[in-house]
């Protein structure tokens, strides 16, 4: 027969002795205190210097409170002045105490209940002794027994989030604060990980360090195990390495978690369990055993998680733990000698509890979710596990229950279902749940033989708001927007977020196609009204393409991609409405489709070409420089307009690849040229925004011009001024290397954007490029004529050249030259040609 509580060997032995430690026999006697009114930077440095985790804040033998690592995420790293507050501002208050004499497994159950950290130890008379962790807790447990046989997977929660390397302090503060947690991951742009910690935190308000990046302080690279690592064996390398987190990797390598100190007193807590759980199984074998054994079972029942009833063989109570008064808020006194139907909730039926007794008497065990009542009257779901016992003749003595209260698993199993269907942001359905409606609307519909329509709703230039806003701005656009769809909206229609600025509305029971336009034409109006998002007033405009079932498709994704068909038809015909599907929308996206494919192939089947068009000196009317101009000899479909590829390249990210090949052939072309003895005309080759986000691109520029042994000096690069207003601080530095490397640059189609002349005087321009437009009527609009002459006189004064494009007439040219502009290109001059053709300077 088995014993009811097994002592599995002499180390589970002095495993469950060790309970007995006392917070006295481990903690540390020295305490780090400060008084109120020292600066939070001073505090800090205290507690980084000496190590510890926390700072008492006293004013004599008063405790006053107590300012902890975990508190350093409170600390605005983006306002430097927030180094300068009083500890006494920022500390927790009352301080938590514990007494010298609590053991280490009450104190593990406390540091849980309380969520707590930190307790401040006392003596008797309530003297102060010190501060207890819970690393202490890990550390001098003596659990190691349970700790090898646990693996870290038991623990890891794979809620993984990695930051990125340019976040700042102040974000990393917040993601930690807003997550509970105390570290947090970094992700590196070379894929390898770095973490930064509340201790980091704490050393950088202790450096007074604001408005760092990180990337600049995480310790790299994180020190991982795999996941089928034992938890002793983590415990260790925490100790040895001096550290409170690593990572936990995946069979495939990838990085699943952090675990720290607290995971592993989580898994100590649910080793307890699970022993318990196993004495239950072999119960028999206890009644036999030593009383000092049997007093060992007793105390791992007294200090379980999990509450324990032990009922005689006619189900009357004779034993509960104090977890039961714990959970249930029944006393021992008040349930001894009792049934446990006391505790029934009334939602299981005769049926379930006579099906439970059944396999009891069959089986000896039974198991499963259970919901039960607490003293109080309060409902919750339990997991109850009954065990049958029976003496060594196999007669029933006793039933020993088990359970644990699984409210809050209950609560996250929701949450989750719930995360896997809606979206968080908006709480409208999510994609996967779409696509259940969908399918729900078009059988209805089959059903009743009618209509029904998908909208595809896209806001129109919202990536502005989230680029100059911010996307907290963004986030509260897109709510709003949420809100709106759905008032416009019938009950039973459904509205869900595709993702980002994208949603999706599915209608039923349409009588008529008008109906699904008269909807979308209420959202767009709903949408044009004023959003206020923070201190913003922004006004939303939408493009919205519909599709009809059954004519525009009798299946989920195709009325989907229709409809978005359409939508892309609405904002090519100007946005801000909504257009219905035609099936000629669909060849005209297969045709860009196919395009796209022989662009692909462009550069390798030679297909690329390059036309030059000149650029005069106005002064001598001199051929100074030649442009390089990209074509596309397309073998079947001949000359492809650059308006027709370029954009498609533009989005595709071909114009990384075709713009190297344009800089190298421009750059080869004029090593030909200064061969042939022509060393002084220079080479301009335009740029496209893409080029210029590129990681790689000074680099690509520097090698092509040592390749092609190009003076630096003798190439022009072109930008238009949206690139430069779109772009960031990253695009200063793009531009000033590529002036290091001796390169000119140009602003192009200057006049059509928004600059400004802080912008100009920002960026490192030699030359202004004034745009077409400007030039087309300078003769008959007195209006281009002061223009262009005020650009030429604004690039003078912040020493630029200038150049007019378009230049189309001698007259065109006599105004510029009048106006005192540096050069001029244009027909007038030269249409692009090969270079075979080219008008090279004498």
């Amino acid at each position: 027969m088995t014993p009811l509580f097994p002592i599995a060997d002499d180390a589970l032995l002095h495993t469950l002795s060790s309970h007995a430690i006392t917070v006295g026999e481990v903690v540390h006697p020295s305490i780090l205190e400060c008084p109120p009114h020292t600066p939070l930077s001073e505090a800090a440095r205290l507690m980084s210097e000496l190590r510890v985790s926390s700072i008492l804040v006293v004013d004599g033998d008063a405790v006053l409170g107590i300012w902890t690592e975990r508190d350093a995420l409170a600390v605005d790293f983006d306002d430097p002045e927030s180094f300068n507050r009083p500890v006494a501002t920022v500390m927790s208050a009352p301080v938590r105490t514990v007494t010298r004499d609590i053991n280490l497994h009450q104190l593990a159950i406390r540091f849980r209940d309380e969520r707590m950290r930190h307790y401040l130890v006392v003596d008797a008379s309530g003297q102060r002794c010190g501060i207890v962790s819970q690393t202490d807790v890990v550390l001098n447990q003596g659990i190691e027994h349970y700790l090898k046989l646990r693996t870290l997977d038991t623990v890891v929660k794979s809620r993984l989030h990695a930051l990125p390397a340019d976040a700042t302090l102040g974000d990393a503060a917040r993601y930690m604060r807003q997550a509970g947690t105390d570290a947090a991951v970094v992700r590196f742009a070379d894929g390898d990980y770095g973490i930064i910690t509340e201790r980091d935190l704490t050393r950088l308000v202790a450096s007074r360090s604001a408005n760092l990046q990180v990337g600049e302080v995480a310790s790299r690279p994180l020190i991982t195990v795999t996941e089928n690592a034992s938890l002793y064996h983590a415990r260790c390398l925490l100790a040895e390495r001096r550290v409170r987190h690593i990572g936990v990797l995946r069979d495939d390598g990838s990085l699943a978690d952090l675990v720290s100190f607290s995971d592993i007193l989580s898994g100590m807590e649910l080793a307890y369990v699970h022993e318990l759980q196993h004495a239950l199984h072999e119960r028999d074998q206890a009644l036999n055993t030593s009383q000092r054994n049997l007093h060992l079972a007793e105390r791992v029942i007294e200090t379980s998680l999990e509450g324990i009833v032990i009922t005689d063989a006619e189900a009357r109570i004779v034993s509960v733990n104090p977890a039961f008064t714990r959970l249930t808020g029944y006393s021992a006194a008040e349930v001894l000698g009792r049934n446990p139907s006391l505790l029934n909730s009334g939602r299981q039926d005769k049926a379930f509890y006579a099906e439970m007794w059944q396999r009891l008497k069959t089986e000896g065990q039974w198991q499963g979710e259970i919901w039960n009542r607490r003293k109080n009257g309060e409902l919750y779901p339990e997991l109850l596990t009954i065990t049958a016992i029976t003496d060594r003749n196999g007669r029933l003595t006793n039933y020993a229950a088990v359970f644990s209260d699984i409210s809050e698993l209950k609560a996250n199993e929701a949450h989750i279902r719930h995360l896997a269907y809606y979206d968080p942001l908006t709480g409208l359905p999510n994609r996967r749940l779409l696509d259940d409606r969908l399918q729900m609307a078009i059988a209805h519909a089959q059903r009743a033989r009618g209509r029904g329509a998908v909208l595809f709703i896209d806001l129109d230039r919202f990536k502005r708001i989230n680029d100059t806003l911010g996307h907290e701005v963004g986030d509260e656009v897109l709510a709003e927007v949420a809100r709106r769809l759905c008032k416009c909206l019938r009950e039973d229609d459904t509205v869900a977020r595709m993702g980002g600025d994208e949603f999706i509305a599915i209608l039923g029971d349409l009588t008529d196609p008008d109906d699904a336009a008269h909807s979308a034409a209420r959202i767009i109006g709903a949408l044009r009204r004023p959003i206020i998002a923070g201190e913003h007033e922004l006004v939303i405009t939408t493009s919205i393409g519909i599709s009809i079932f059954p004519e525009d498709g009798r299946d989920p994704a195709t009325l989907i991609k229709n409809a978005d068909v359409a939508m892309y038809r609405a904002k090519d015909e100007g946005r801000d409405s909504f257009q219905l599907y035609q099936a000629t929308m669909n060849a005209r996206s297969l045709e860009h489709l196919a395009l796209e494919t022989a662009l692909h192939r462009a550069i390798s089947r030679a297909e690329l070409l390059l036309h030059f068009q000149p650029l005069v000196e106005v002064g001598s009317g001199q051929i100074m420089a030649a442009e390089a101009l990209l074509r596309w000899q397309h073998p079947q479909l001949g000359v492809v307009a650059p308006a027709d590829f370029i954009p498609l390249a533009e989005e595709t990210g071909l114009i990384v690849p075709i713009g190297e090949w344009v800089l190298r052939q421009a750059c080869e072309q004029h090593r030909a040229w200064r061969a042939s003895g022509h060393s002084r005309l220079r080479m301009m080759v335009n740029l496209s925004a893409r080029q210029l986000r590129d990681e790689g691109f000074v680099d690509m520029v520097s090698r092509v011009l040592a390749d092609t042994a190009m003076p630096a000096a003798q190439l022009t690069l072109e930008l238009t001024e949206s690139m430069l207003m779109e772009g960031s601080g990253c695009t200063v530095e793009v531009l000033e290397r590529l002036r290091t490397l001796g390169v000119r640059l140009a602003i192009d189609d200057f006049g059509t954007g928004y600059s400004s002349l802080a912008y100009l005087k920002r960026f490192p321009i030699d030359e202004l490029k004034i745009d077409r437009l400007f030039i087309r009527d300078i003769e008959r609009n007195s209006g281009d004529a002061a223009i262009a002459e005020a650009i030429v006189k604004l690039g003078h004064s912040l020493g630029l050249r200038v150049v007019a494009e378009g230049v189309e007439s001698a007259a065109q040219f006599a105004i510029l030259s009048a106006h005192g502009c540096d050069f001029a290109q244009g027909y007038h001059f030269g249409r692009p040609v090969a270079a075979a053709e080219f008008p090279l300077p004498d």
